[in-house]
């Protein structure tokens, strides 16, 4: 029997990821490695673990295969439990209906019956592409203490950001009093993160109220957001203001792992306290030959290197042959760098090849991308800004 719970997590996976390109041509976005040995949906799963919440809906759609198989029971993270645990929830079909998720609404909507089954006081609901450390259970408490109806977490971003964000103005309360979607002129940096508590016999009828409007996007920011607070629903902020980054373009992926490169560490992701737990596939330990070079980078285990690594990020399993370079680069798990290849300032994807003497990416410009697989050639030249795929 399936005991009731006080709060289910409904993580929001589906999305394309167009703006990533090459690197979500064959997998979801929270799929992407990040950080050398983690993936993007280690994040919001070791936060719910960390958290308390042992119930959590994965909801996937584009490309889920990596995903899925990456989830799997959910032990990595400590919910792979009897009553609960993790959950993948394609697109299903009922009897002669189906339909892809037209929006984030309409993709928690379409899972009401699995939502009710633990028959919750209150969902969480998460995005699959942002990096930080958040306890789920202070925002909880939070929505329980101000009697909300929606609890909105929200952070501050510097003001000349603030026309890129959904702003939410607040009274001096806390309660949220407006909701302006990319403003040009901001009252408030006070920014969405996406990440929403709300009180589940509230968000259901609303859920079932946009599902009726035709003319509805089915989308949180656009039309559930909007219509509770125009409606007088009482909606609060809850503050938050440790790292957190949105890492669904080419640019704000490579910049993230950069960060994990300062000191201070933005995240840390040392915390015995509040671990960021990953599915570890068994590579044995890195190896640093004794003429290579390596400075200022993180090397995850299984790696081989021979050659010159600088400032850069090498995920579990990547070699780097003798006379190869890679600088301000992010090479993910099982890439191979030939020798006398050079790298710099690129993402080079899960078990691409980069022949020797190629030369990909710049000192400077926008970031090189080498996709999933793809074999750059002997010699060829990738300019800054090029993304190559199969």
């Amino acid at each position: 029997m399936i005991r009731k719970k006080e709060c289910v997590a409904m993580l929001l996976a589906g999305g394309q990821g167009t703006r990533l390109g090459v690197l979500t041509r064959h997998m979801a976005k929270p799929a992407v490695p990040f950080g050398g040995k983690y993936r993007i949906i280690d994040f919001p799963l070791s936060n719910c673990t960390n958290s308390g919440i042992d119930t959590v809906g994965v909801l996937t759609q584009f490309q889920p295969l990596e995903l899925n198989a990456y989830i799997g029971s959910g032990a990595p993270w400590d919910l792979d439990v009897s009553n609960g645990g993790v959950y993948v929830l394609p697109p299903y079909h009922t009897g002669k209906t189906g339909e892809w998720y037209r929006g984030t609404a309409n993709a928690i909507y379409q899972n009401i019956p699995f939502i009710q089954q633990f028959d919750p006081d209150y969902v969480l609901i998460l995005s699959g592409d942002h990096i930080y450390k958040m306890d789920y259970a202070a925002m909880l408490r939070h929505h329980i203490e101000h009697q909300a109806d929606a609890t909105i977490a929200v952070r501050q971003v510097p003001w000349e950001e603030a026309s890129r964000f959904g702003i939410m103005n607040t009274d001096p309360e806390g309660r949220i009093v407006e909701f302006e979607e990319k403003p040009p002129q901001p009252k408030s940096n006070n920014a969405s993160m996406g990440v929403y508590v709300f009180t589940w016999a509230k968000l259901r009828a609303y859920l079932e109220r946009d599902e009726q409007d035709t003319n509805s996007s089915n989308d949180f920011g656009k039309n559930i957001i909007p219509t509770m607070l125009g409606d007088g629903c009482r909606m609060v902020a809850f503050s938050f203001n440790d790292y957190w980054k949105d890492v669904g373009t080419v640019n704000s992926l490579w910049e993230a792992n950069m960060d994990l490169l300062t000191t201070p560490l933005p995240i840390d992701l040392h915390d015995k306290k509040w671990r960021v737990y990953a599915r570890s596939f068994g590579s044995g330990p890195q190896f640093i030959a004794a003429d290579a070079e390596v400075d200022d980078s993180l090397v995850t285990e299984g790696c081989e290197v021979h050659g010159c690594v600088k400032h850069s990020i090498l995920s579990t399993g990547v070699i780097i042959e003798e006379g190869a370079q890679v600088i301000d680069s992010v090479i993910m798990p099982g890439a191979i760098i030939r020798n006398g290849a050079v790298v710099r300032r690129a993402i080079v994807a899960e078990n691409a090849e980069i022949g020797a003497g190629a030369t990909v990416g710049e000192a400077e410009g926008d970031i090189a991308v080498v996709g999933q697989g793809v074999l750059v050639p002997e010699g060829v030249k990738v300019p800054a800004g090029t993304q190559c795929e199969q």
